[in-house]
């Protein structure tokens, strides 16, 4: 049984703020992160030789160990990215995957995101196989499975706007952002789409189902998306936004607007 004030707390404004027994915790799979300052403090090295250990593929720890310390800048990002692309050359049994898809910490669903994306060549299946990571109720994962993703939706982008744009019906919030977020014209962290920063209208079809979202996280994206896209292109976004004021008379859409301008406005004071 966890503790209750383990279960409770809140997550740590800085490392020196972590209480030793919440790391141990972590290390051990037994918790989920609670924000980035968690997160960062994970060794994953020990995380994944119990992981590793529990689900019958201990062999798979000095490969993975050996890559981890073969980078030249390692960070919590790499490492996470690093150890799932191993596994995922490793390990190809279904049922490892299904055990860590739902191992309850948050840093081990990342690495099978990372390895499952290795499994999939076309994109109909690779996003198949990656819905659930953008589903996924932590943040984090949230987060990597667009890492995992973007860059081969590159290579594919009309395909991709095809596949993604009955996502944006979804009754859940975060299949519905990652429709916006994952093809984001320029992002953070990630690959910029040159093509959307020449042409931002051909993502039309993964915003215009969301310019009223219900969701503040679905909405917070698609005015990042379209302030991505005013860098660029900002006589279109400005024509988008006041097609946008006319026909959707509502506050959901007057707050993607704002957030869409932001950096137009700001150049203009």
């Amino acid at each position: 049984m966890i503790p209750e004030h383990i279960l409770n707390r809140k997550g740590a404004r800085s490392f020196n703020d972590l209480d030793p027994e919440v790391i141990e915790y972590l290390n051990a799979g037994a918790i989920e992160t609670k924000n980035l300052t968690e997160w960062l403090k994970v060794d994953q090295l020990i995380l994944l030789k119990i992981v590793l250990d529990e689900t019958g593929q201990k062999d798979a720890f000095e490969v993975c160990s050996e890559a981890v310390h073969q980078q030249k800048k390692p960070s919590a990002n790499t490492n996470t990215r690093v150890i799932g692309l191993t596994l995922g050359s490793l390990v190809q049994d279904r049922a490892f995957y299904e055990q860590l898809r739902s191992h309850t910490s948050d840093v081990v669903r990342c690495w099978a995101c990372w390895a499952e994306s290795l499994h999939h060549e076309a994109l109909d299946p690779l996003l198949d196989a990656m819905k659930p990571y953008a589903a996924d109720a932590h943040f984090g994962v949230r987060e990597v499975v667009i890492f995992a993703t973007k860059e081969r939706m590159i290579e594919d982008l009309d395909p991709s706007i095809a596949i993604l744009t009955p996502w944006t019906a979804s009754t859940d919030e975060n299949i519905r952002r990652f429709a916006a977020e994952a093809l984001r014209p320029v992002g953070v962290w990630v690959k910029k789409i040159a093509a959307f920063q020449e042409a931002p209208e051909r993502g039309l079809p993964l915003l215009e189902p969301l310019k009223s979202d219900p969701s503040k996280y679905v909405r917070d994206s698609v005015g990042n998306w379209l302030n991505d896209a005013s860098k660029s292109q900002p006589e279109w976004v400005v024509a988008l936004c006041k097609r946008w004021e006319k026909e959707s008379d509502t506050k959901e859409t007057q707050y993607i607007l704002r957030k869409a301008l932001r950096t137009l406005k700001k150049k203009g004071s």
